[in-house]
């Protein structure tokens, strides 16, 4: 099996599950196991500041400025009530897991208390939930047709403004999706 792990999974027009309707989905795990991932695509009515401090790690003053990294993202549909930070590289937190390229994913509340200072992470977002696959269920739905894939890359983790994610993932695919058939053939 060749692990996706590092990969966008870009949501074909066809699939239209409204957890996952054109959805881009970071996947930050893929073994013979299954799969885990964040949704990357779908803010939450929530800003990062008003999250802290309804968890109160910030006072009433504090305030993110306003941007990418002040909104939080609908992670997927698994444990919705769990934050999961990703995030460029940063040493000494714990519940961390080191991904590929500089990322690491943290789901522990020591990472949320950088925000806003000098030991914050150069990147990240926070989302909530995550979304998940049990052995083999990725690899059928890849079959079926439900998602494309594209190696991850951190201006569409942090710097493409939500809205326009999917869109860009499939500019970069180098079709035209709209196009692509949903119907799977076997020779």
């Amino acid at each position: 099996m060749h692990s996706l792990q590092h990969h966008l999974l870009i949501a074909m027009p066809s699939l239209q599950d409204p957890f996952f309707a054109r959805s881009v989905t970071y996947l930050c795990n893929h073994d013979e196991q299954g799969a885990m991932g964040l949704i990357i695509n779908q803010p939450v009515d929530v800003t990062l500041d008003e999250l802290l401090r309804k968890m109160a790690l910030k006072g009433a003053d504090f305030v993110l400025p306003s941007g990418l990294a002040n909104r939080v993202l609908m992670g997927g549909p698994v444990t919705p009530e769990r934050g999961f930070v990703l995030h460029s590289a940063l040493p000494g937190l714990g519940q961390s897991l080191a991904l590929p390229d500089g990322l690491m994913i943290t789901t522990s509340r020591d990472v949320l208390d950088t925000f806003g200072g000098e030991q914050q992470p150069a990147r990240s977002l926070v989302a909530l939930g995550y979304a998940g696959w049990d052995a083999g269920q990725l690899e059928q739905e890849l079959a079926t047709n439900s998602w494309l894939t594209i190696p991850a890359e951190h201006d569409l983790l942090f710097d493409i403004p939500h809205e326009q994610r999917w869109e860009e993932a499939t500019r970069r695919l180098g079709v035209n999706v709209w196009q692509i058939s949903n119907d799977v053939g076997h020779s």
